[in-house]
């Protein structure tokens, strides 16, 4: 049987955005069952909102995007900071409208590489409606969203932070949290430790 390993991730973090591919390769190379679940992030609640932020804030910011940048450059990504602080809950709740019918990796791609484009509004129904229909969904997803979807959305996000979830991406495996892609290789080092099988 497959090791479980839980991925919390969220599509307008940048982060979680340039370890996808990390991601995939971890599934890639070992015998687990990889769950991505969605987590939303409430920005403004760590990093300010707009209005609020003063200079040491903002110096953070543009850190954090900066370096988000190198590893989405080191791997051919397009990563564009985003104009304004989204809340990202149609979209990523949309991962789980993809799952449902199949289309998870498609989905996934897509929703990653257009946001980061400034080509998607994470926040749009319609727009995630029309996304999902491109991944090979069927309609729905308005209907979904506004309830069991939404609801097991809200279900998750509590479920992760009862785990200690804080961030995104956030693996999970045996209940030990490894916080960001940059730790992949610690998780991977755990993994065989446990004696988890490479593909």
């Amino acid at each position: 049987m497959p090791a479980k390993v839980i991925l919390w991730t969220d599509y307008v973090s940048p982060y979680a955005f340039v370890a996808k591919a990390g991601a995939y390769d971890l599934e890639r190379d070992y015998d687990i069952a990889l769950e991505w679940r969605p987590y939303t992030l409430d920005i403004a609640s760590f990093q300010q909102s707009v209005e609020a932020r003063d200079p040491h804030h903002w110096r953070r910011v543009r850190y954090a995007y900066m370096d988000a940048r190198r590893f989405a450059n080191k791997q051919g990504l397009t990563l564009m900071g985003p104009k304004k602080i989204f809340y990202a809950r149609p979209i990523n709740a949309g991962m789980l409208y993809a799952q449902q019918h199949g289309v998870f990796r498609a989905y996934n791609d897509r929703a990653f590489e257009r946001f980061w484009k400034r080509e998607l509004d994470a926040e749009s129904v319609e727009a995630v409606e029309a996304l999902l229909s491109e991944a090979g969904a069927p309609p729905g997803f308005s209907a979904f969203l506004a309830g069991d979807g939404g609801a097991a959305h809200d279900r998750l996000r509590e479920e992760a932070e009862a785990s200690g979830v804080f961030g995104v991406p956030t693996f999970v495996f045996g209940g030990e949290l490894f916080w960001g892609g940059d730790r992949i290789g610690l998780l991977r080092e755990r993994l065989d430790e446990k004696g988890v099988a490479r593909r």
